[in-house]
This record gives C-alpha cells, sequence and structure tokens, in this order.
C-alpha cells in the first residue's frame, strides 16, 4: 500500500502563468473606491476636530465651559480608544470574507454614523443625556476607522505592481490628508457663509449641523466607487491555498489566523510595526493637532493663523507623500524610514527654537520643517505595513498593529506632550517626546527587511506588463527578490513510498 501526500518543495520554478499581469483598470477602480473612502473617513474626523469649540456649545449648555470642553474632546478620545477593537474585529473578517465586503461596510458605517451626528437633538433641548448618543456615535466612527485605513493599504497594496507599491499606497495618505483639510475646510466656509447671514450664533444655533450632513452624499458617493470595486487578486489567491494549507504539508503563513495565532506567529513583525506607527503617529499627531494649538497658547499667535497654516500643511504633505512614495519604490523603505526617523531627531530641536518667536513667518517655518519628516514617514506607513505579514492573515495582523500603535502613541501625543511641558516646564519636552519615539524606530528600521521591490508575503509576483513576466521567469534564479518559497505555488505532488 502506498501513502500519497503532498509535500512542499521549497524553491519551486515560478512559471509564466504563476506571474499576475495587473489589471490597469481593476487597479483604477480599486484606488478611486479606496481612495475617496478613505478621504470620507478622514474628512468627517476633521469635522469634530474643528468644531470642537462649537459642539461644547451645543451639547454641553449650562456646564463649565472648561469641563464642557473635556466632555466633548473626550468624544475625539473614545473613537480612539475603540479603534484596536475595529481592527481586532474587522481585519480577521476582512481575511475571511474578503477585502472588498468588509472596506464597503466601514465606509457605510462611518458615514451613517456623522450624519447621524449632524441630526442629534442639543443639550438645550434634550438634556445633557444627548452625550449618551454622541459618545455611542464617536464610538462606531472609531469602530470604521479601525478597520478602514488598514483594510484600505491592504487591499491598494494587493493590487499594485510590485515596483509602484510605495507609489500606490502612499496616495491612501494624500487623501487622508486631503479629507483632514476638506473637514476643516467645510468646517471655516460653513462658519463664514452662516455667520455673515444670520449673525455671530448661526453655527450653535444649527450652522454646525451642515458639515456631519455632507458626510451622506460624501458616503453615498464613496459606496457607490466601492460596491464597483473587484476583490484583490492576491486575497483570491490566498483563500484558495488557504484552503490547502489545512490539509497539506505546507508553512503556516498560507493560512488564515485569529487574532490569537497572529499574536503568537507574528509577534517580531507586530513589535516592528508597532515601532514605525509610533514614530509616525506621533510626529503627524504632533505636527497637526498639538503644534498650532501650542504655538497659539504658548507664544500668543492668533488662533485664524494657527487653523490656516494647519490646512496648508496638510495640503502640501497630502503633495509630497506620493512623491515620498516613489523615492520609496525606487531607493527602498529602509532608506526613506531612516530619512524620516533622522529627520525628526535633527529637526524638533531648532523647530521648537524657532516656534519659540511667536511671528506668523516662524509658524510656517517650523510646520514646514516638521512636515518633511511626517511626510516621509506617511509615504512608507500603508506599504510597509502590508509588507510586513502574508496574505493570508494580512489584514488582521495590520488592522491590530496599526490601530494599536494609533491609538496608544498618536492619538495620545497632544495629551502627553502637554502634561510634559505641564510637569517639566521645558519648552522643549514635547520635542523630546516624538524625537524619543524616532529613536525607538532607528532600531525597528534596523532590525526589519528591506520589502521593496518584493512580491507580498504570501503572494505571487504582480508586474505592470508581459514584459515583465518573461524578466521575472527568465532570471528568478539570480534575483534576490525572488523568493518561490514565501509563493502560494501549487506543491509538486511526489509519491512516498510505503515503509
Amino acid at each position: 500500500m502506498s501513502d500519497n501526500r503532498i509535500n512542499t518543495v521549497p524553491n519551486r520554478a515560478l512559471r509564466k502563468d504563476d506571474v499576475i499581469v495587473a489589471d490597469k483598470k481593476a487597479l483604477r477602480q480599486a484606488q478611486i473606491g479606496a481612495g475617496v473612502g478613505n478621504f470620507v473617513e478622514w474628512y468627517d474626523i476633521g469635522v469634530y476636530g474643528y468644531l470642537a469649540v462649537t459642539m461644547t456649545a451645543v451639547f454641553t449648555a449650562g456646564m463649565d465651559q472648561s469641563m464642557g470642553l473635556v466632555v466633548t474632546l473626550l468624544g475625539f478620545a473614545v473613537s480612539f480608544i475603540v479603534r484596536p477593537l475595529g481592527g481586532m474585529v474587522l481585519g480577521p473578517l476582512g481575511d475571511k470574507i474578503g477585502r472588498r465586503k468588509v472596506l464597503f461596510f466601514t465606509i457605510a458605517l462611518m458615514a451613517g454614523a456623522t450624519t447621524l451626528i449632524g441630526l442629534l437633538p442639543t443639550s438645550e433641548t434634550a438634556g445633557l443625556w444627548v452625550i449618551v448618543p454622541l459618545y455611542l456615535l464617536k464610538m462606531l466612527q472609531g469602530f470604521s476607522t479601525g478597520g478602514e485605513y488598514s483594510g484600505a493599504s491592504t487591499y491598494i497594496a494587493e493590487f499594485s505592481p510590485d515596483n509602484r507599491r510605495g507609489f500606490m499606497t502612499a496616495l491612501l495618505n494624500s487623501g487622508s490628508q486631503l479629507g483632514f483639510a476638506a473637514g476643516a475646510g467645510m468646517v471655516a466656509l460653513t462658519s463664514a457663509i452662516t455667520t455673515s447671514y444670520w449673525g455671530e450664533d448661526a453655527m450653535i444655533e444649527g450652522g454646525w449641523r451642515i458639515p456631519f450632513l455632507m458626510a451622506l452624499p460624501l458616503g453615498i458617493l464613496a459606496v457607490a466607487l466601492r460596491s464597483k470595486t473587484p476583490e484583490s487578486p492576491a486575497f483570491e489567491l490566498a483563500e484558495e491555498m488557504g484552503e490547502k494549507a489545512a490539509k497539506a504539508d505546507l508553512h503556516p503563513m498560507f493560512e488564515r489566523h485569529g487574532l490569537k495565532q497572529i499574536l503568537r506567529r507574528y509577534w517580531p513583525m507586530i513589535l516592528i510595526g508597532v515601532a514605525l506607527i509610533a514614530a509616525d503617529g506621533s510626529s503627524s499627531y504632533m505636527l497637526t493637532s498639538y503644534l498650532p494649538t501650542y504655538i497659539e497658547i504658548e507664544t500668543g499667535v492668533h488662533a485664524s493663523h494657527t487653523a490656516v497654516a494647519a490646512v496648508i500643511v496638510l495640503v502640501i504633505q497630502a503633495i509630497l507623500i506620493p512623491f515620498f512614495g516613489i523615492l520609496s519604490d525606487k531607493i527602498g523603505r529602509r532608506p526613506v524610514y531612516f530619512l524620516a526617523a533622522g529627520g525628526n531627531i535633527v529637526l524638533l530641536f531648532p523647530a521648537f527654537a524657532v516656534a519659540q518667536m511667536g511671528t506668523v513667518w516662524s509658524l510656517y517655518a517650523v510646520l514646514f520643517m516638521l512636515s518633511i519628516p511626517s511626510a516621509l514617514f506617511l509615504a512608507n506607513t500603508g506599504a510597509v505595513m502590508a509588507e510586513l505579514f502574508p496574505t493570508a492573515s494580512r489584514y488582521g495582523c495590520v488592522g491590530f498593529t496599526h490601530n494599536i500603535a494609533i491609538s496608544m502613541f498618536g492619538g495620545t501625543t497632544p495629551l502627553f506632550s502637554q502634561m510634559l511641558l505641564n510637569k517639566t516646564g521645558n519648552a522643549y519636552a514635547p520635542a523630546m517626546y516624538v524625537m524619543f519615539f524616532s529613536v525607538i524606530a532607528l532600531v525597528a528600521i534596523w532590525k526589519m527587511r528591506e520589502s521593496a521591490h518584493r512580491p507580498l508575503l504570501g503572494s505571487v509576483p504582480i508586474v505592470e506588463c508581459d514584459a515583465d513576466v518573461e524578466h521575472i521567469v527568465e532570471n528568478q534564479d539570480s534575483d534576490p527578490n525572488i523568493e518561490t518559497c514565501t509563493m502560494p505555488l501549487e506543491p509538486i505532488k511526489t509519491e512516498v513510498p510505503a515503509k
């Protein structure tokens, strides 16, 4: 009697029909669908952030003003607290049922929750109990965000040609910055129009609802675009291989894992990812959420100048990020990350020194100085998070890693920076906070493997044209970026002789 079984033969030669040629139309649909959804996601977040003072008057009327502001900002914090839960639930679900279905759900949930905030009664009509549904809706927003960016970056990374993955995924963060700026711009535009027609109290008396209600048509547009996007080819191939992995002698990277197995198998990559996102997040939130307030309070620059400057720097970053994504495709992720972390370490102290001048030009100088390393980080995030983990469990891994890090070390940057400033009295304490994470990131960058130009773990090569297929297959033996043992290739069947 013979025992027939399928064995994994490492480095089985890559054949032409193994290589995927990117479908340009499908890639364009995926990019638009994911990009518009990501834009809407951050538009919704930006609206709440820039309406914080108005929301305090609307939802905490009768409460002490300083306490009311804390209550309103706690709604912002609540959404960050829930983000990891969204990543933990929606990530593994996306590995199970597909990226497209989960991304369809996240944008519908975000747009719906934001629209409902715009329909809430005020505290004057319903009492302070209205804070409860406000918090619940902010929690739904946070839950949605926990699955949105990690899913969108995973989805686009799996669609993109290996030599353009940095650029393609960088466009998502450009959309995030533009969405945040659009939220701020919509608040400013609504405020200008309503107050000019209905007086200084127009925003409190109902104008505040308009930016939130705009999420409905934007959400419908995003849902319509996402309904036309196909599933990523890497996911479909991994799903086929995953069914065989449990029955055959295949590497666990080809199996879909839940959160417990993800933590057990991939903790080294998770630590690297957390370190990189901590540096990325602290740098980004320092730039956009804390520095304008710091300069306003510490040096007396008027709030109107800091608000405009914040929007301008977001637009500048949105322009820079794709170019830095192209740079990472050419020279590698690690060199770009080294530039980002090194830039923070070198520039933060001089930037805070310039900030002490308290002039409008120094405000713009500081924000521009720090926008460069922040944009370098943001350009790499989407690609590297996808490249750290295998396809079968990628969404779950990225969802956990990104959201844990951004919630613990990104969104808390303004709070901890101010606490350090209050405790030490040192005007440079916030700079040292971000520099600390950049130093940790340098260690992670040194430990991580260069992932540019390589096929994603657990995936086959994705190229732009047929000529690239020929080149890869013919040169696979001498190409250090081609490792067939990490690809979901049909194993060779071998007869195992009976003992």
